[in-house]
């Protein structure tokens, strides 16, 4: 059985917490992805999304050099890296999460995005089922 070790993408592009809105915008671009972890240090302590910027920033009229912390997703749910595919695939499924954080501790180690479960996943039908219930959901969380 694969473990998020195996799958995960462990060079993360981070923000730190003095980073603003317009910074983490362009990181997004740069790195052609919907999400980017924020970090003091090496320990996370949320992650913006490109949703958060659109929800919490553009919609509430809020300048881009908000800092990243006042718009950022907190109390995010993480994974170890030896936890297993099919069960972060349930988690994910479970709790409409599209980005999962790796972590040792409260240390940064990786990411796990659905669409990496799917490719790497030996069961397809567990990443398969993510995909679907969360696409299926109005609500999101990271």
């Amino acid at each position: 059985m694969k473990t998020l070790r195996e799958v995960m993408t462990s060079e993360v592009e981070i923000c730190n917490p003095k980073d603003n809105v317009f910074e983490a915008a362009v990181k997004m671009k740069d790195n052609d992805c919907g999400a980017i972890p924020i970090c003091e240090g090496e320990e996370l302590i949320g992650m913006i999304t490109d949703r958060d910027i659109v929800v919490r920033g553009v919609a509430e009229k809020k300048p881009n050099s908000t800092a990243v912390t006042d718009i950022m997703t907190e109390n995010l749910m993480t994974a170890g890296a030896d936890m297993s595919v099919d069960d972060a695939a349930k988690m994910m499924a479970e709790n409409q999460i599209r980005r999962l954080p790796i972590v040792d501790g409260n240390r940064l180690v990786g990411i796990v995005a659905l669409g990496d479960l799917a490719v790497h996943t030996s069961t397809e039908d567990e990443a398969g089922y993510a995909l679907s219930e969360i696409s299926e959901q109005q609500h999101y969380h990271h």
